[in-house]
């Protein structure tokens, strides 16, 4: 409890100690307020002292009253000094006013809502606030007496300044303070806030007379005859569109395809013509009404405030977006100079590519097939450093929210292609390391068929039981690839078999039917010919291989089937038994297995 009533304690000391901080600022603020402007006083009081002093001189001087050059020049040079020094003071009174106007905003005096003038001082123990209340509703009471006519207003002059009347009645009281305040004499200064109080009322009565308001019901009604004029209009030429666009007025009106793939129908597209009109429609209407509206409030002087606000909430936007524009013009022709150049460069590689991949234009040590890769790499970087060149003059690329995004999206690449920029990679590195081609006969790992594609990030084979298998590029990167196909052009990738025969058939007959065999392959080459190779002499045979050209890779699988079929054929019809050791072994003299013809 104790410890409850000691904080409520420090929290109220702390309130007072800023209280009276407050308190104390304020007083010296009007304090200094108040000085400033005695010293104000003072300074017009010592002008005008100067100023009647410099009269008497200058009557002095014009009535010839100097008796020597001595005399007549002292007068002509004090003369010149109050001069001087009246054009000092008021730059003084100038600055001195300025500098007590950013202290005191003074009290507006507004009986209609807006702002006649403001009251800067205190008249005795009336601050000006209190002032500027009493003059809001003395003119008010003004207005509302029917008897009472603006030009009964009058000036009376008193010891202490001007009075503004009305018959016995005092409006409004002008001293010496307000005259500094506003720069000016209490004369000046109370004439002008005659006039400005009689006009404020002539014009309040005008604006609020019967027949101001007749004349303003009969615009209103005119102009609301003028809306539901222009309303039906708009209704009526979108209703026009919206049937032409049903009838299929518009024969160009076609959908949106990419080749053969239709994106969009001819049906949606008109669908979301119908649509877009109806929103166009609805935009006009409600654009027509708002505008309309200011022109009605403006009638009228109780809603005369609204019409302001009404057109800055249209216009503002407007002018923004304007602006906007405007000074994103210089950006837009430096986004499109940019393009223009990007374009055309890439044309002119597009060009140089054609060129060296139809064989017009050889490079040494760059090879035909390393064109089209190298020109989509180039498009790519070239693409990647004209979007960095234009992103500074793009609208909105220094706000956060444009920044965060693009963060946002580099982040999301980053992580989410690491295994797509490594397949990438592993691809531009196969394309210049010229392993195969499209169309090559391959072996990757234990896959073999032929290439069909070739792309950044994997690569597809067919195979001979016409299975399409495709494999990363890092994978194929990782793995040993065999071409069947690369030594096409030369003299061609060598097919072979092996057949074991026994000691007692000759191996110069076994050249010569192994050769003959071969020769009788449609897809062997005969020149370079077929040729024998004995590989091995083993316990009980002679294992012999018949190898021969072939620039036909693809059709290895047929190719070694009939070559195994010509051998088995040109050993038989030769009488030459093709058998295994373990056979003979067991045949235990039975006659050879040859077929019967």
């Amino acid at each position: 409890m104790t410890r409850n009533i000691i904080t409520c304690l420090f929290f109220l000391s702390i309130i007072f100690q800023t209280f009276a901080q407050e308190q104390i600022a304020k007083h010296d603020s009007v304090e200094s307020v108040s000085n400033q402007s005695d010293e104000l006083i003072k300074m017009l009081v010592q002008q005008q002292q100067d100023s009647l002093k410099r009269i008497e001189l200058e009557n002095r001087f014009i009535n010839q009253r100097v008796k020597t050059s001595k005399e007549y020049q002292d007068l002509y040079n004090e003369i010149n000094y109050l001069k001087n020094k009246d054009s000092l003071m008021r730059v003084r009174r100038l600055q001195k006013v300025d500098s007590l106007k950013s202290l005191n905003h003074g009290v507006p005096v507004q009986p209609f809502d807006s702002t006649l003038f403001r009251i800067y001082t205190n008249v005795g123990s009336y601050s000006a606030a209190y002032r500027a209340n009493v003059l809001d509703q003395r003119i008010v009471a003004l207005t509302e007496d029917y008897k009472f006519q603006p030009d009964s207003l009058s000036l009376v002059e008193d010891e202490n300044g001007y009075t503004i009347v009305w018959g016995d009645q005092m409006i409004m009281a002008i001293n010496d303070n307000d005259a500094v305040w506003m720069n000016t004499d209490k004369k000046t200064l109370a004439e002008e806030y005659l006039v400005i109080i009689k006009n404020s009322i002539t014009e309040y009565r005008e604006e609020h007379s019967f027949k101001k308001m007749l004349t303003s019901v009969s615009l209103a009604i005119l102009i609301v005859f003028i809306i539901g004029l222009l309303v039906y209009g708009i209704g009526k030429l979108f209703r026009l569109l919206k049937i032409r666009i049903t009838l299929n007025k518009f024969t160009n009106l076609k959908g949106i395809q990419i080749q053969n793939y239709e994106i969009v129908s001819k049906k949606q597209v008109k669908g979301a013509l119908l649509t877009a009109v109806g929103i166009v429609k609805w935009l006009t209407i409600l654009t027509v009404i708002y505008l309309a509206l200011p022109v009605l409030f403006n009638l009228f002087p109780e809603t005369e405030g609204y019409a302001p606000l009404l057109i800055d909430y249209f216009v503002r936007p407007l002018k923004k977006i304007g602006a906007a524009v405007v000074s994103s013009i210089p950006n837009v022709i430096t986004i499109v100079i940019i393009i223009v150049i990007f374009k055309y460069t890439l044309r002119v590689l597009a060009y140089f590519t054609n060129e060296i991949k139809q064989g017009n234009l050889a490079i040494n040590g760059f090879y035909k097939e390393w064109a089209l890769p190298t020109y989509q790499i180039l498009k790519v970087v070239l693409l990647a450093f004209m979007l960095i060149v234009i992103f500074p003059y793009l609208p909105g690329s220094d706000s956060p929210i444009f920044k965060g995004v693009s963060v946002f999206i580099g982040v999301l690449f980053s992580f989410g292609s690491t295994g797509a920029i490594s397949n990438i990679v592993a691809g531009l590195v196969l394309t210049y390391m010229r392993a195969f081609s499209l169309g090559d006969r391959i072996k990757i790992g234990d896959v073999t068929g032929d290439v069909i594609e070739k792309s950044l990030l994997v690569t597809r084979l067919r195979t001979n039981k016409n299975e399409v298998i495709s494999i990363p590029n890092s994978t194929v990167m990782n793995s040993h690839t065999i071409n069947y196909s690369i030594d096409e052009i030369g003299v061609g990738l060598i097919i072979y078999a092996e057949i074991a025969i026994g000691f007692d058939v000759p191996w110069q007959k076994v050249h010569e039917l192994g050769v003959k065999a071969a020769n009788n392959v449609e897809q062997l080459e005969k020149d370079p010919p077929p040729f024998v190779l004995q590989t091995s002499i083993n316990e009980f045979d002679v294992t012999y291989q018949i190898n021969a050209y072939t620039k036909k890779a693809n059709m290895y699988a047929t190719i070694y089937s009939e070559l195994n079929k010509q051998i088995l054929d040109v050993f038989q019809e030769a009488g030459v038994e093709l058998v295994t050791v373990y056979f003979t072994g067991i045949r235990d003299g039975n006659e050879k297995q040859l077929p019967k013809y």
